[in-house]
């Protein structure tokens, strides 16, 4: 039996391609299509800066 280990990272990115995919397949603009486009900029925001080792992410994504 194999086993793979996805990464948060990896996890990430997977949320945010389902998220675009949602986005497109919304017509009317609406709130939960602004709120997908909040989603993926906030995923996309923590990806940038879950790379620095000296930024504590938890912290910053309690203040975002």
């Amino acid at each position: 039996m194999l086993i793979q280990s996805v990464t948060i990272e990896q996890t990430l990115l997977q949320d945010i391609e389902e998220s675009k995919r949602w986005l497109n397949l919304e017509k009317d603009e609406s709130t939960y299509k602004r709120e997908l486009r909040k989603r993926i900029e906030l995923i996309s925001w923590v990806l940038v800066n879950m790379k620095n080792p000296e930024i504590n992410i938890c912290e910053l994504i309690d203040l975002k």
